[in-house]
């Protein structure tokens, strides 16, 4: 074979696994649009639109890169690593344009801003490792950045995009610095969709008995 074809790489082991990642990633994608249907709309949700959206792309990116990726890698005599290099690149230039929105949006406080840095730092690693996977395939370096490393990446990726269509559904951020914040009693309830904080209810107009 070619040099550099990953068809010497990637045993039927890894085959397999690329098969599963590949049928529960189709399969997720198809609930993530069913989660998003029934999601609350715009009004009523916890956070700003902005992050609302940028949450649940980041679910929809990761399932497809996921999916990609284990298809690609099935194709005889295929090279998953270009996939991965490709998919990867997305998913980095994804992150960057996420962050750069939740930056510049008006209706995003620097608190709500700094809540994100959970979700941010999961996706550049697991992305920079799918890159860095393509680009040890492609190039025979595999001793680490090989199909091992490529499948614990696909998977986290997998694991990523459930956690964020769990959190759709329920509408709350189900992060680590957010859960912490609810354990420590710093969570101090559910914010507007304006990005305002401000969570007291209005106040009801008296009436005339």
């Amino acid at each position: 074979m070619p040099a550099g074809n990953v068809g010497p790489v990637l045993t039927e082991t890894y085959r397999e696994l690329l098969t599963a990642v590949a049928t529960c990633a189709a399969g997720l994608i198809g609930l993530l649009f069913v989660a998003i249907s029934v999601a609350p709309r715009e009004g009523r949700t916890v956070r700003p639109t902005v992050i609302q959206e940028i949450r649940a792309a980041s679910a929809l990116v990761a399932f497809i890169s996921a999916l990609a990726v284990s298809l690609y890698g099935l194709v005889p005599d295929g090279n998953a690593g270009y996939a991965a290099i490709v998919s990867g690149s997305i998913g980095v230039l994804f992150t960057a344009a996420s962050v750069r929105s939740i930056v510049t949006s008006p209706t995003v406080s620097r608190e709500q801003a700094l809540r994100q840095a959970g979700l941010i730092t999961i996706l550049l690693a697991a992305f920079g490792g799918e890159l860095a996977s393509g680009i040890g395939l492609t190039s025979g370096q595999t001793s680490v950045f090989g199909p091992e490393f490529l499948g614990y990446v696909l998977v986290t990726l997998l694991l990523i995009g459930i956690t964020r269509a769990w959190e759709l559904v329920g509408n709350r951020d189900t992060g680590i610095l957010s859960s912490i914040a609810v354990l420590t009693g710093r969570d101090h309830g559910a914010i507007d969709h304006n990005g305002s904080g401000d969570t007291t209810e209005p106040a009801t107009p008296a009436t005339d008995d």
